[in-house]
């Protein structure tokens, strides 16, 4: 299966869009070097007409343009994973849900680690969006596998101005 990538360029850095033929594989935020990213995934060549859509659609994102994403997904996991993303899909552009609230939701109500796990591995953040996702006290957890509280503080924020 073909696999090609693009960037887009965000206030953090970087997101390196990485599609293949079915949809979107993966967002990569990055504020450093993508050299690394290949060392592990083999051969990938630029090709932005396979990219198009979904940098479009981020670039659209960032603009305070689109509320959902439509490009379409092509994702890997555990049917554990694929339970909580599809939740995560479901959570409206600026609003928020606890880890209790997702798991409760997949049918885990104790699984609130579990979900944490789910949203760590998330392949494609942003698109589904794990920044939605909050202590049940409601204070930010990690973000992206790598605690970029930051860039989650951002996304939410954007995402609250443009629906006031």
């Amino acid at each position: 299966m073909k696999t090609a990538f693009d960037t887009y360029t965000y206030p953090f850095g970087q997101i390196h869009v990485v599609v293949d033929e079915i949809g979107v594989r993966e967002l990569i935020l990055t504020s450093g070097q993508w050299d690394d990213y290949f060392a592990g995934h083999g051969e990938m060549k630029r090709d932005t007409a396979l990219c198009r859509n979904a940098v479009k659609e981020l670039d659209e994102y960032f603009s305070g343009k689109r509320l959902e994403f439509t490009v379409p997904l092509s994702i890997e996991g555990t049917e554990f994973c694929k339970k909580v993303w599809k939740e995560l899909l479901a959570i409206p552009f600026g609003e928020t849900r606890s880890y209790a609230d997702i798991a409760l939701a997949v049918g885990k109500p104790k699984g609130c680690r579990a979900v944490g796990q789910a949203n760590r591995k998330n392949p494609i953040p942003i698109i589904i969006p794990c920044h939605r996702v909050i202590g049940k006290n409601g204070d930010l957890m990690g973000y992206c596998g790598t605690g970029h509280l930051e860039i989650k503080e951002y996304l939410l924020q954007m995402e609250r101005s443009v629906i006031q």
